[in-house]
């Protein structure tokens, strides 16, 4: 009896709408060292690492929908080097964050913004600062 989801797929999966989905698909294995084709007239099956962000041109759907998604990679910063090489634009260059993570991000040219991410540490909830600690 087949299951509610296919095997080795993730209860959500991303969906990106874009026009010219065969080049962010490039992007994307560039950057990410992703795997998976681009397939004419149906949504493309993108893995990075252990998750699938399914990639398209909407098949007829007016408007696009572009991404903000957060992705752990093994180096934060040669990640980013290569987002940036690959057209990217920096929003914020690598850097340590309060809770534990280098954290990098861009926007590609389809309009989707990439927190790339390497988690360095893990803290105890209370030892995490909170954003108005960050204000004073």
């Amino acid at each position: 009896m087949a299951g509610y989801q296919p095997d080795g797929w993730h209860t959500v999966t991303p969906r990106i709408v874009v026009r010219d989905p065969e080049n962010l698909i490039a992007f994307i294995k560039t950057v990410f060292q992703a795997q998976g084709e681009f397939r004419a007239g149906r949504p493309a099956q993108i893995v990075i690492g252990d998750s699938i962000v399914m990639i398209s041109d909407g098949d007829g759907l007016r408007d696009f929908m572009p991404a903000f998604l957060y992705v752990y990679v093994e180096d934060a910063d040669s990640t980013y080097r290569r987002a940036i090489a690959a057209k990217a634009i920096s929003l914020e260059a690598p850097a340590d964050m309060p809770y534990g993570d280098r954290r990098a991000m861009v926007s590609d040219p389809w309009g989707n913004t990439w927190q790339i991410a390497t988690h360095q540490r893990t803290l105890p909830a209370a030892e995490i600062p909170s954003r108005s600690d960050h204000d004073a």
